[in-house]
């Protein structure tokens, strides 16, 4: 067969692993594939930036044109991220009949139904199983894997940015603050970490997980989202008192042929798998109705994992070139979307209030909950910051999330109650 060429967009951190892998396992891929794999261009910026890999000057452009529309190049593989300028710039490749392998799940979340049909339309595939935790090959064990099953839920830790924050805040006692400078030191988070830390990134991540589990076109917007910038030492240690540990968890689910798609802190048991993953490191639980629970644990990201992904989506491309099945690998979403509406989420709750202490305050908070039919599993009373005050931290049985609003409507709304601190989601026990 004759040799593939690529096209390489970017040269980062996941683009110089793309280049090591490619030159230094050249052997096992021509074992496997039976061809070469050349990389013919590789679009970046700056051409004159020292490097941390050696590639050859004759290979770099900052023309894109000389990639999307280079006649002798087969497959593009997109590092560089970006949204909207990159998505025309894959658009015009595939409608030059290249094949596309990338690891942007911002791109993906926000326009991958529309490539993938494009795609489709011309006989070209597109790979994406490393936009999501990195080198963990959850996708394609969706796709693949459990193909013959259905999926009931997926659960997981999906940003080790967050992940990594709430470890040191959790184990090392520290301020939000603290750790996120920390973490943007070490380069585990960005200079500006708005997406990883208000949940952008990982929900972008969920939509990708939902839309292959539960063969539907889930977008972004249905994804309910919220960050860990407001998690307190406080909330974190009123946690674990209870038996639980913190983390940030997407969340998809689908019961009688409705989703719920969700990224949020969560309160988990402390022996839970999940609650073990520490700092930057990824892991995906997956249920299905006949393999049961399963779990995926891993690197999230940097160069080697990802681009180990990476190189491996390349190789699935070259294998379909090869037996003349290009373009086939997406299937139109199955099933119409459906959202279940917040009367049919369910789930159990953590609570905590400030509260005046005096006569009758538990009494009135009970009342409210009582007229919701809302029970309690766990129930704190301890003294305020301030005279004359105390905090209530309830962990309730479950309830919709219909049912925790009106609640918290009503508690806002009682003299004795002076605020609501904060309320997370519960969730990974029987």
């Amino acid at each position: 067969m004759k040799e593939i060429n690529i096209g390489l967009c970017g040269l980062g951190t996941v683009g110089t692993g793309v280049v090591k892998i490619l030159k230094n396992h050249q052997d096992e891929i021509m074992y496997k594939l039976g061809s070469q794999i050349a990389i013919k261009k590789v679009l970046v910026h700056d051409i004159h930036k020292q490097r941390d890999v050696v590639v050859d000057q004759e290979w770099l452009t900052n023309d894109p044109e000389e990639l999307v529309s280079n006649p002798d190049i087969d497959v593009i593989v997109e590092v560089m991220g970006g949204i909207e300028d990159t998505n025309l710039l894959m658009e015009q490749a595939l409608r030059n009949n290249k094949h596309i392998v990338t690891a942007n799940k911002d791109l993906m979340a926000v326009h991958g139904q529309k490539l993938l049909r494009l795609a489709k339309a011309n006989n070209c595939d597109i790979y994406y199983d490393a936009s999501v935790a990195g080198g963990i090959p959850i996708l394609r064990t969706l796709s693949d894997g459990l193909a013959s099953d259905r999926i009931q839920k997926i659960m997981g830790i999906v940003n080790g940015t967050t992940n990594y924050i709430l470890t040191k805040m959790t184990d090392d006692k520290l301020a939000f603050d603290d750790v996120l400078k920390e973490a943007q030191e070490l380069g585990f988070a960005e200079a500006d970490p708005t997406s990883d830390v208000e949940g952008l990134d990982a929900a972008r991540k969920m939509t990708l997980l939902a839309n292959l589990a539960f063969k539907m076109e889930i977008s972004l917007d249905d994804v309910e989202t919220s960050g860990i910038r407001d998690i307190s030492q406080e909330d974190i240690s009123f946690a674990t008192s209870l038996g639980y540990t913190i983390k940030l968890i997407g969340i998809a689910s689908i019961n009688n042929g409705k989703v719920e798609v969700s990224v949020e802190p969560t309160l988990l048991p402390q022996d839970h798998p999940l609650a073990l993953v520490k700092n930057e490191y990824n892991a995906v639980y997956v249920y299905g109705e006949a393999v049961g629970e399963t779990m995926f644990y891993g690197p999230g990201a940097g160069s080697m994992p990802t681009a180990t992904a990476v190189v491996s989506d390349l190789m699935e491309v070259i294998k379909n070139i090869r037996l003349g099945i290009s373009g086939n690998a997406y299937v139109s979403p199955q099933y119409e979307k459906l959202l279940k509406e917040n009367k049919e989420k369910y789930t159990k709750y953590f609570i905590r209030m400030a509260v005046e202490d005096e006569a009758g305050t538990f009494q009135k908070i009970t009342n409210v909950f009582s007229d919701e039919k809302v029970s309690f599993a766990k129930i704190l009373q301890l003294p305020g910051s301030e005279k004359e005050t105390a905090e209530i931290v309830m962990v309730t049985h479950q309830i919709s999330k219909q049912q925790l609003i009106n609640s918290l409507e009503h508690l806002k709304g009682l003299s004795v109650v002076n605020r609501i601190i904060s309320y997370y989601r519960v969730d990974g026990e029987e």
